[in-house]
């Protein structure tokens, strides 16, 4: 039985990573942050939080990276764990630098101390190419990175690479465009979008508020998005992809396509707030997939239209069981709403 090492393993991606591993009979070990609330809810929705075994790990603390290598014994490393956030990263760039990039470095010098024959993936991002760039973005497109988030992953991006190249490692970057879900984050406006439609649908709310409307992203299906971060690992050489749908729609798109979903129109509960934009916003990301697709065999099966349908069919159907008194593992039923959240800088990622 193969063993993987997942780090951020309670995020989306970590999670449907985690289930599509142990479809496939790998051992699976996950680190995720020691905080006072846990949470791993998305483990329990998909009823996998007891096949996995969990260690705590912060990766500003080499220590307890070096404690998770050892204890997982892995053959494959995916390193999704960061801070994720564009718009938090303004707020919090320091943090979101040590986090995001440095961290990487720990976790790259560790393995390569412990054991260089682990296969590494670094979670990478289109955020990685910025604004005013080629269109669409493939491999060879330069990067023009527009938030600190953006600079902490291209540092990582290109400490992977020297890695690999360095001390001949198996190290992948995977720079994955946006990727959706009905477990995607409250933070992220695809999410954002859902939840309000449903909660709106059911008589919860009445109004969404959100920032730039115009912003085109590259949106595709979760699920898919890991198994092609497996496809990179089980390649006969490391190398780095663009993995993405190379279809690019609005935020403004995505609440047309959600409202219509529920027989309402969008224009009727919409409202824009400054708080919401970003000091630097990236106008169009669109991906070119062609080298994964010739050389992974991987594309995308669920398009734009299907994944809005998804994600807020699956809000309606959870508020739904909220409003009847069910309980169950969710994470919006406790969520604050963000209007009463005072910030200097509150944005909501795209």
């Amino acid at each position: 039985m193969r063993r993987a090492l997942i780090t951020g393993i309670t995020g989306q991606d970590g999670a449907y990573l985690a289930k599509f591993l142990l479809d496939k009979d790998y051992e699976v070990y996950g680190t995720y942050r020691r905080l006072s609330s846990p949470n791993f809810w998305r483990l329990q929705y998909l009823n996998i939080f007891d096949k996995i075994n969990l260690i705590p790990v912060d990766l500003i603390d080499s220590a307890s990276i070096a404690e998770a290598i050892g204890v997982s014994q892995p053959e494959e490393v995916y390193h999704l764990a960061a801070q994720s956030f564009v718009g938090a990263s303004f707020e919090q760039p320091i943090g979101t630098g040590d986090i995001t990039g440095l961290g990487t470095t720990r976790l790259l010098e560790t393995i390569r101390r412990a054991n260089p024959q682990i296969r590494f993936y670094q979670a990478s991002t289109s955020e990685l190419y910025g604004k005013e760039n080629i269109t669409p973005q493939n491999e060879q497109v330069p990067f023009l990175p527009s938030s600190p988030y953006a600079a902490a992953k291209l540092y990582a991006f290109w400490i992977t690479k020297i890695y690999r190249k360095g001390y001949n490692m198996f190290a992948c970057n995977g720079i994955l465009f946006n990727h959706e879900s009905p477990l995607r984050g409250l933070e992220f406006v695809t999410r954002k979008i859902s939840n309000a439609v449903a909660k709106i649908a059911l008589g919860l709310e009445k109004y969404i508020t959100l920032g730039n409307l115009d912003a085109k992203r590259d949106w595709g299906y979760a699920p898919e998005y890991v198994e092609s971060m497996w496809l990179m690992l089980q390649h006969q050489r490391a190398d780095d992809y663009v993995i993405a749908t190379s279809e690019t729609h609005s935020v403004k798109e995505f609440l047309e396509k959600a409202f219509k979903i529920v027989g309402l129109n969008w224009e009727e509960h919409i409202k824009v707030d400054n708080r919401f934009f970003r000091p630097l916003d990236v106008d169009i990301l669109q991906g070119d997939f062609s080298k994964a697709e010739n050389e992974l065999s991987w594309k995308p099966k669920v398009r734009f239209d299907k994944l809005v349908e998804i994600m807020v069919k699956e809000d309606i159907e959870r508020w739904g069981r909220w409003k009847k008194g069910e309980h169950f593992p969710w994470d919006a039923s406790n969520y604050p709403n963000e209007n009463k959240i005072l910030s200097r800088q509150l944005r909501v990622d795209h």
